[in-house]
């Protein structure tokens, strides 16, 4: 029992330790890290302190020769000293309170010191760059500034070369275009002269003045020739000729008010004073650009000539289409009103048919109107272009060819009338010529008995004929009724033609079949008296009964002689064509 608390002692004692010596090194680690951070803060305040700052500023300090350079001096100098005597040291002392609070294993009060100080180094680093940026960039601007004069002096000599190959082209700007080149020279003077007298302050005025004036050089070099060329050749060019043409078409009636010719011609002029007037301040302020414009616009005053030339020829070509055409109509219209009672005397016009033709008058008489008035334009016409009058009688004959459309339909209403009136006419004297050849027919084969039924059919037949001749004679004719007369009438005499046809053929055969038989008669009593049968139904006019009795009997004697009947007695007859 004793040796197993003894060891049990001795693993707590041996635990307690082991942890003791991990905590030992966690914090002796942790120590360490916090010290290299301190340490590189450290170096970092020391490169503040030993910043190139002072030799630069004592660059600047050997060419003091204006009081511009010396303000800026104490300006640099007491901000340097505000560095090194005021910001570092604070920095110092910061960094050694940080190891003081590390030293007592203060950790978190470490930690906050140690951001403090990052931030204050951070501040008094960028006070430092920017004053180092500050010194740096006047003691190296004469390097720099010789750097970029050399360049302007390039971009002079060739801009100066380009106007020197091309001076007759700047007309009467020439001189003043040398003028300016001699300014130009007087800045780079100026230039050597702030050089010489170490006034770096006023380089970057003068670099900045001349680079304007060698950028404004370049758009006068690359602009005034082509302002000089269309203001003295291409635009005087351009006017005379759009004046002439103008002029011309004039005086051959052209209607050109509305292109403001003359007021644009006055303010072209004016234009190109004032760009005249600018350009001899050499001031472009977009003169070719508008010059530019002041062409395009000619040319496209000789587009609309032409355009106007087109529409006059295209105007004239449809306006005798269009004067042929109304002329046309006006007369079929009139002519129909002036006959209107006697067209409603002779057939039955329908109420809707009129409505349609007194709409046709009254829209032609306003297409007449405006026919009128566009025909007066064109007679007085200065303001209204062809193009304009174009579309007007486009419009018109559109508005015509409407009013043609129902002309016509109801032209076509009194052309059917009358054709069909012409028609039954004529139909009339075809169907009497049918009923005429049916009686005909009659009287040529006497027959025995005529039945009733005939003569009843033969009575509808001339009553339905004397019907169509009332219709006829009846005014207004109503073309509907005697439309269906005239079917009537066609239908009854066909019908009767037809059996007028039918039963002379039956009685003809049955005649012929009797005789036929007549020479078996002794021989075969039964035909004997089916013969005698035949002849009392053929002399009642039931012919087609008695044919059929006469052929039965013959066929059981002479069998197939309804086929030899027919090939020695039947007869070609022509057929009647009724034409609707």
């Amino acid at each position: 029992m004793d040796n197993l608390t003894l060891i049990m002692f001795s693993l707590f004692i041996l635990c307690v330790g082991l942890i003791i010596g991990v905590l030992n090194f966690v914090q002796s680690r942790k120590n360490k890290k916090i010290k290299r951070t301190l340490e590189a803060l450290e170096i970092e305040k020391n490169k503040l302190a030993t910043s190139p700052i002072v030799p630069e500023l004592a660059k600047v300090e050997s060419f003091l020769n204006n009081d511009k350079l010396k303000e800026l001096y104490d300006e640099w100098t007491k901000r340097l000293n505000q560095i090194k005597e005021v910001q570092i040291p604070k920095l110092s002392d910061m960094i050694l309170d940080a190891e003081y609070s590390l030293s007592q294993m203060d950790y978190k009060s470490t930690m906050y010191k140690i951001a403090k100080l990052e931030m204050e180094l951070y501040k008094v680093r960028t006070n430092s760059d920017f004053l180092f940026g500050e010194i740096k960039e006047l003691t190296t601007s004469e390097e720099r500034s010789r750097t970029i004069i050399t360049s302007y002096k390039a971009k002079y000599r060739t801009l100066y070369q380009k106007f020197q190959d091309t001076r007759t082209e700047y007309g009467p700007y020439e001189t003043i275009v040398n003028n300016q080149f001699e300014v130009i020279a007087k800045r780079f003077e100026d230039f050597e002269s702030i050089m010489d007298n170490n006034e770096f302050t006023e380089v970057d005025k003068i670099l900045n003045i001349i680079d304007g004036l060698l950028n404004h050089m370049t758009v006068v070099i690359e602009e005034i020739p082509s302002i000089v060329l269309m203001i003295s050749t291409v635009l005087p060019k351009r006017v005379k000729e759009a004046v002439e043409v103008y002029n011309s078409m004039i005086d051959e009636g052209y209607p050109l008010d509305y292109l403001n010719v003359e007021y644009n011609i006055k303010e072209a002029k004016k234009k190109v004073k004032e760009i005249k007037e600018r350009t001899s301040k050499l001031d472009m302020n977009e003169s070719l650009l508008e010059l530019k414009t002041l062409v395009e616009y000619f040319d496209s005053l000789f587009s609309a000539f032409e355009k106007e030339k087109i529409d006059r020829k295209t105007y004239n070509d449809k306006l005798l289409t269009f004067s042929t055409k109304i002329t046309k109509i006006n007369s079929i219209v009139d002519d129909i009103f002036d006959k209107i009672d006697e067209i409603k005397n002779v057939y039955d016009l329908k109420d809707e048919d009129m409505v349609i033709l007194n709409e046709v008058r009254e829209k032609l008489n306003d297409i007449n109107t405006n026919y009128k008035v566009l025909q007066d334009h064109t007679k007085f016409n200065s303001t209204f272009a062809y193009s304009k009058l174009v579309k007007e009688i486009e419009g018109l004959s559109n508005e015509l060819s409407h009013v043609e459309e129902k002309l016509d339909q109801t032209l076509n209403i009194i052309g059917n009338m009358h054709d069909d009136e012409v028609r039954a006419r004529q139909q009339l004297e075809e169907i009497k010529m049918v009923l005429k050849d049916s009686k005909s027919h009659m009287r040529d084969y006497k027959l025995p008995v005529v039945p009733d039924s005939y003569y009843v059919e033969l009575r509808e037949a001339n009553t339905a004929i004397k019907e169509i001749v009332k219709e006829l004679d009846r005014k207004p004719i109503t073309i509907d009724v005697l439309n269906t007369r005239v079917d009537t009438a066609r239908d009854l005499v066909l019908k009767l033609y037809t059996k007028t046809k039918d039963m002379m053929r039956s009685a003809m055969f049955a005649e012929k079949a009797i005789v036929y038989g007549n020479r078996y008669r002794s021989s075969y009593d039964d035909l004997n008296e089916n013969l005698r049968l035949s002849e009392q139904l053929f002399y009642k006019g039931e012919y087609k009964q008695s044919f059929e009795v006469t052929i039965n009997s013959l066929n059981k004697i002479e069998p197939g002689i309804y086929n030899k009947i027919l090939d020695l007695y039947s007869t070609n007859e022509k057929e009647n064509v009724f034409t609707k």
